[in-house]
């Protein structure tokens, strides 16, 4: 993701306009390199839930279990939102890529499902 805005329209309701998404890229030279791309999560809490929580962001080998072995990175940060709302948060990490290959950035609040998705590093543009 390279841009995101809210903004208000009439009703009243919220826009949430996100720019630039991207679920694979060039890597910036040859491999090993590392990238950060930046991951939004959007998020809805459901009415009658509590409106705490962790946001858990584990980034794996696309071929690696969740449970298996070191994570190539790991985010948590807490997470506030109104019962019936929603709200995004950035997650940013520093991926290490050895190969041209895909990433998942494994998505969970407090434990609970996962919601997986993938980031493919491609071969740098000449």
């Amino acid at each position: 993701m390279e841009d995101i805005e809210l903004r208000s329209v009439p009703g009243p309701s919220t826009r949430i306009d996100l720019g630039g998404i991207q679920f694979s890229g060039p890597a910036p030279g040859p491999v090993p390199v590392s990238v950060g791309p930046h991951l939004v999560v959007l998020v809805w809490n459901p009415p009658g839930h509590k409106n705490i929580g962790a946001l858990t962001v584990v980034f794996t080998d696309v071929d690696q279990a969740a449970d298996e072995g070191e994570p190539l990175a790991r985010n948590v940060q807490p997470l506030e939102i109104e019962p019936g709302k929603f709200n995004y948060r950035l997650v940013r990490a520093t991926l290490p890529f050895d190969d041209y290959k895909t990433i998942l950035a494994r998505c969970s609040i407090d434990g609970g499902d996962e919601h997986i998705v993938p980031y493919t590093l491609l071969p740098p543009v000449k």
